[in-house]
């Protein structure tokens, strides 16, 4: 048990979060873990998401026109992979430097941007026309969101470094949980229950065809691909987003220390399971594009 909390925590009076310093504790958090985890999951991400995805545009763009609405959203989808994947090595820089930012707030509100794109899901509708309109839509409330989330990204000095928060500055802690609460529910919450929604449908119709109709191989391998698709969008999603409102929230709530160490090692340990998901897009598209 006394090896488990030195992990997790040393005491050194009064100090603040080394990743945030957005709140006052009597102990600091032991996070030097991060500092190989996520320079490392973020270095492999970072260069099968760009390949991958930057393969995936060329085959869309140059070998599989005219698009039908399928192929539309999954375009978009490799683009946000794609511009999410470009974001990365900032944050391997940020991490390898032990949390010194060298660029400034701009660049900081662009890394933040650029990142937080991510979150943009596909959702099956109509026709090709309307793909592309709903697309059009969706990046437009994702723009939004990030505009108003660069209201409170902001660097700040620590000694001989520089942070940029991953959070915002302390006294505005508050607001910007709730703020991230409700962004997660549009932008997680709302595509994940239309993603449920919509598969769970498909799955209903597949395994119990209309009357008539053959149990054909075509809708078995179907059924395979949707349970694929909705156990790596559990796994990559599900853990991150339950820790980080758990994190927020513990937080906020000031918890017990100890419990607010291992809520946080939870939550960096999901962090490159989301990221993940940006190279395990591509591959899915192979198995649910005939073209390929």
């Amino acid at each position: 048990m006394a090896s488990t909390e030195a992990l997790l925590f040393t005491t050194l009076g009064t100090h603040s979060d080394p990743d945030n310093s957005e709140m006052e504790l009597d102990c600091q958090l032991n996070e030097e873990f991060k500092f190989i985890l996520l320079p490392v999951t973020y270095s492999v991400v970072f260069l099968l998401g760009l390949g991958l995805n930057a393969l995936t545009i060329w085959l869309f763009l140059f070998r599989l026109r005219p698009w039908d609405a399928t192929a539309t959203y999954m375009f978009h989808l490799a683009l946000s992979d794609t511009l999410y994947a470009l974001s990365l090595p900032t944050l391997v820089y940020n991490y390898e430097a032990h949390n010194h930012w060298p660029s400034g707030t701009g660049l900081c509100h662009v890394h933040h941007y650029l990142g937080i794109c991510h979150p943009l899901r596909a959702v099956h509708w109509g026709l090709p026309h309307l793909a592309g309109l709903l697309c059009l839509a969706v990046w437009l409330v994702v723009a939004g969101c990030l505009m108003s989330n660069l209201f409170f990204v902001t660097t700040s000095p620590k000694g001989d470094t520089v942070l940029c928060h991953d959070t915002t500055r302390p006294e505005e802690f508050d607001h910007y949980v709730y703020f991230s609460l409700a962004i997660m529910g549009l932008l997680f919450g709302g595509p994940c229950l239309v993603t449920l929604v919509c598969y769970g449908l498909m799955a209903q119709r597949l395994y119990w065809p209309l009357p008539g109709a053959t149990q054909s191989s075509s809708r078995l391998c179907s059924l395979h691909t949707i349970a694929v698709v909705l156990t790596v969008f559990a796994v990559c999603f599900v853990p991150f987003h339950i820790t980080h409102t758990i994190y927020y929230m513990a937080r906020l709530l000031e918890a017990d220390f100890r419990v607010l160490s291992i809520v946080n090692l939870v939550y960096k340990v999901t962090r490159p399971l989301a990221s993940a998901n940006s190279c395990l897009d591509p591959v899915l598209y192979l198995l649910t594009g005939e073209e390929y």
